[in-house]
């Protein structure tokens, strides 16, 4: 997944650039413009529909508005209330939820009807008396209701009552993904995130429709998952973090704490336990898990490849199989990520022999195996999925065993280093992130398409993408928002929108109209010069 070196010397030296320069890149400057008297025009928004009929009147939010939920399933009085909670501050309006029938307000239906908008997709019809999402699953009045939110001007964002209107432009959406898998990946292990950090990024990828939270939770740096059998992985393996920070990890408790937040906001937590490689916090707990039985010490460089597990003991099937059957007992979703990239200290041989051992463990759990690309070169389970990384300079060979793969049945989740990785470079004077895949700008992370970005693969055998963020430089949350923004949204509409759709000038005036609404939010982001951001 990185293929990098960064030495300490090199690592500290960026780390004092983000820490004493970070005032010249956070926080863009707030915009004191006011709402715009017309309303956004219908469809202007990110991850661009899949068709849109602009037309009519428009509504307007007012004291009389109600939100109306239609049938008495908790799923949609919960994506009700989350409206009203949304909307209440800015508006200064009670908007009381009610499941009163009526055909004006804002109304969220469930329609046994609508099967056609499958899981996630949902039409939003807007006229002078009402704003109607239908769809046939919660999920899509949630993924419509982002929609809305985005129609609306971005002073809605605020905190604090806003002057208006709130006006939604006439018309009708009909909308639906993609690509099934519209996931983000962050790196808690090289840097830890709170639980209030990991809620607030969760929050930033909803808007955006994305819907999987990979969750990279071991690696040299740390681990980060209370495990009850193995109770020093935590304690120990998660007491430190690269530059030798404290570290930290999650309570049982506080895991199932941002899954259930995740879960209310429709995306799915992917947990990862990276293996066989990637292993030193596991290492340094447990000495029984090293060939030679010492434990190392703890790790708080960025070296990648030095460590692995102790493929011939069998101890060390014992602690895998504790390892997952804990966290698929917390986890609710269907994946476990095993991780099995940059095993360079493993032989190919035993690399197989553990593959081989491993991913029937995870479906012994009821979860299905995703791996880094790297676990095509042993043999992917019936139903296992491949994570992409590759990028430009990826060998063929490696390429062509990916491409093998999938033409065998192994679903890929496409995150190309050069185009997905949140931590590169956006410039050279980027202050923070790396640049071993290249820089990455704003229109290189969007210009692409997933479906036919990896040749012979064919397009069915595609998931999905994901945008994955390491966090060697990244160790707040405007470091999060400022590498992931604006370069997420553009992931996000990479694995929504219709092919069709995708258009670098166009989207790029869709991207700029975001600007104020992160402002409105409190949000850090790139003022990147290829987007044309509002004055003032």
């Amino acid at each position: 997944m990185r293929s990098h070196r960064t030495t300490p010397r090199l690592l500290g030296a960026l780390l004092l650039v983000a820490a004493a320069g970070f005032s010249c890149l956070a926080a863009a400057p707030q915009s004191s413009a006011q709402p715009a008297a017309e309303p956004t025009p219908l469809g202007q928004v990110v991850p661009a529909p899949a068709k849109v009929e602009a037309g009519g009147a428009p509504y307007e939010i007012d004291g009389s508005t109600r939100i109306r939920v239609e049938g008495d399933s908790r799923a949609v009085q919960q994506v009700g209330e989350q409206l009203a909670a949304l909307l209440r501050p800015a508006t200064g309006l009670g908007l009381p939820v009610t499941d009163d029938a009526g055909q004006d307000g804002i109304r969220l239906r469930l329609s046994d009807s609508a099967r056609e908008l499958g899981g996630e997709g949902y039409r939003l019809e807007s006229g002078a008396r009402a704003v109607t999402i239908t769809a046939h699953k919660a999920a899509g009045l949630f993924r419509g209701v982002q929609t809305l939110r985005q129609q609306l001007p971005a002073s809605v964002e605020k905190g604090t009552r806003q002057p208006g209107p709130w006006q939604v432009a006439g018309g009708t959406v009909e909308d639906e993904p993609r690509f099934e898998h519209r996931g983000a990946m962050l790196d808690v292990s090289r840097h830890f995130f709170t639980v209030e950090q990991v809620k607030r990024y969760i929050d930033q990828m909803a808007m955006y429709k994305i819907n999987k939270l990979h969750l990279h939770l071991s690696d040299d740096q740390g681990w980060r998952i209370a495990i009850d059998s193995w109770p020093n992985l935590a304690k120990h393996g998660g007491s430190t973090q690269v530059g030798g920070g404290p570290g930290g990890y999650y309570t049982k408790e506080q895991y199932k704490e941002i899954v259930a937040y995740a879960g209310e906001r429709y995306l799915e937590v992917i947990p990862e336990i990276d293996m066989p490689g990637h292993t030193n916090a596991a290492l340094a707990s447990y000495a029984e898990l090293n060939c030679d039985g010492v434990a190392p010490p703890l790790y708080t460089g960025t070296e990648v490849g030095f460590s692995s597990l102790c493929v011939p003991k069998e101890v060390t099937y014992d602690f895998v199989d504790d390892v997952i059957r804990e966290i698929a007992e917390l986890t609710p979703g269907r994946y476990i990520h095993i991780g099995g990239d940059e095993a360079h200290s493993t032989s190919h041989e035993d690399y197989v022999t553990f593959m081989e051992r491993v991913q029937p463990v995870v479906a012994k759990y009821g979860k299905t195996v995703i791996g880094w690309h790297q676990l095509t070169g042993a043999k992917p389970v019936d139903g296992a999925v491949a994570q992409y990384w590759g990028y430009d300079k990826t060998g063929q060979a490696e390429r062509d065993q990916v491409v093998n793969a999938a033409r065998n049945g192994t679903k890929l989740v496409l995150s190309p280093a050069d185009r997905a990785y949140l931590d590169m470079k956006y410039t050279p004077s980027t202050p923070l992130g790396l640049a071993w895949a290249g820089y990455v700008e704003v229109d290189r992370s969007y210009d692409w398409d997933p479906g036919a970005y990896l040749e012979g693969a064919p397009e069915e055998s595609i998931l999905g993408v994901e945008a994955p963020l390491w966090s060697e430089t990244i160790s707040e949350s405007e470091h999060i928002e400022y590498m992931a923004f604006p370069r997420l949204p553009g992931i996000a509409e990479l694995g929504w929108s219709p092919a069709s759709t995708h258009d670098w000038d166009a989207y790029k005036v869709r991207l700029a109209q975001q600007g104020p609404r992160w402002e409105a939010l409190g949000m850090n982001y790139y003022r990147s010069p290829l987007v044309p951001w509002p004055k003032g």
